[in-house]
């Protein structure tokens, strides 16, 4: 029985937060060994049958030092035991798990109005649809720090890698086509990518980047962006979004829609490649829905984190027991005197 009562202590005790604190256990005995009480030698008060009195009083006195450095003593190892901060092991907990560094691109020029897209059963622009779509991503990678850049004539950081996704997705819910340009600077958005990631650690650095034209734009050109993202250490997938033979509807016909099929799908795919990631081509809604549930499983979160025991501060409990000690020496020696 005390062998199974010792083993389930070992499992919740969670050992002192402050374990030197102990070295303050034998102060008082310290001190009142240097320092002992200077006692006067005259009795107090003289009486003709002193004598008879002197048995009374040691005992007495005796009596009560007794119980008074009993409980002084009890209190003072409980404040040594608070003060060392005794912990309790709680139930183990799974972290969240461990995700990527994952940046989204999202091409804002004045093409992504183009009203090619459905969502819902009604016609919207590609903008609209993609942020629906990415919206749904961002609710699937739990355990990611996400970041979020826009770009059109340049490119701009608009939520920096966190874990805080609703910050993000609302973040691409104010974005709209155009604010940042009506061109495409996407070797601009590589390079400012690469910028933003390459602080953090290696192997997980990931860029998707979903555009719907052709780099139009930028300092930076798109090839020698990709160099420098795969010297990173930088995956990049990539994603052209635009309709294919699927305008405006009037009168029940189709119109195509100009600038629907300027997107550069070879440049796209070159930098995947170079990169050591996929391109991929969404010409409605549902396909790009399917894209990213691939991305979902070409980027997996990773692993669980290692489960972990909390500790729990339990000091409260021999301060209190240490305040009652001190009250009840305190009372004892007001009965006694």
């Amino acid at each position: 029985m005390a062998a199974q009562w010792l083993q389930e202590f070992r499992l919740v005790f969670g050992g002192f937060g402050w374990p030197w604190m102990w070295a303050a256990l034998p102060l008082p005995w310290l001190v009142a060994w240097l320092a002992p009480a200077v006692r006067s030698q005259s009795p107090a008060l003289r009486v003709p049958y002193g004598e008879r009195l002197d048995g009374i009083a040691t005992s007495g006195t005796a009596v009560r030092r007794f119980h008074v450095n009993w409980l002084a003593a009890l209190a003072w190892v409980l404040l040594c035991a608070a003060a060392s901060r005794p912990q309790q092991l709680g139930e183990a907990v799974t972290p969240p798990q461990a995700g990527r560094d994952l940046m989204l691109a999202v091409d804002l020029s004045g093409s992504m109005r183009e009203p090619d897209m459905e969502l819902g059963g009604r016609p919207v622009d590609r903008l609209t649809a993609a942020k629906a779509v990415l919206a749904d991503f961002l609710n699937r990678r739990i355990g990611d720090r996400v970041g979020l850049l826009v770009f059109g004539n340049r490119a701009y950081a608009v939520a920096p890698l966190t874990l805080d996704r609703d910050s993000v997705r609302d973040q691409l819910r104010d974005t709209v086509s155009g604010l940042a340009g009506r061109e495409t600077a996407i070797g601009d958005a590589i390079g400012l990518a690469v910028k933003r990631l390459s602080n953090q650690p290696a192997g997980q650095r990931v860029l998707i980047l979903l555009t719907d034209g052709v780099n139009t734009a930028g300092a930076l050109d798109p090839a020698k962006a990709a160099e420098l993202a795969k010297n990173e250490g930088v995956r990049i997938h990539t994603i052209a979004f635009g309709g294919s033979g699927a305008g405006m509807s009037v009168f029940g016909m189709r119109l195509p829609m100009q600038g629907q099929d300027d997107i550069d799908e070879e440049g796209l795919r070159a930098i995947a490649e170079t990169t050591g990631g996929r391109f991929f081509r969404a010409r409605d809604t549902e396909e790009l829905v399917g894209i990213y549930s691939e991305l979902d499983k070409i980027e997996p979160i990773s692993r669980p984190g290692r489960a972990v025991q909390p500790r729990i501060e339990r000091y409260p409990i021999p301060l209190a027991l240490a305040l009652c000690c001190g009250l009840l020496a305190l009372a004892w020696r007001g009965v006694r005197a």
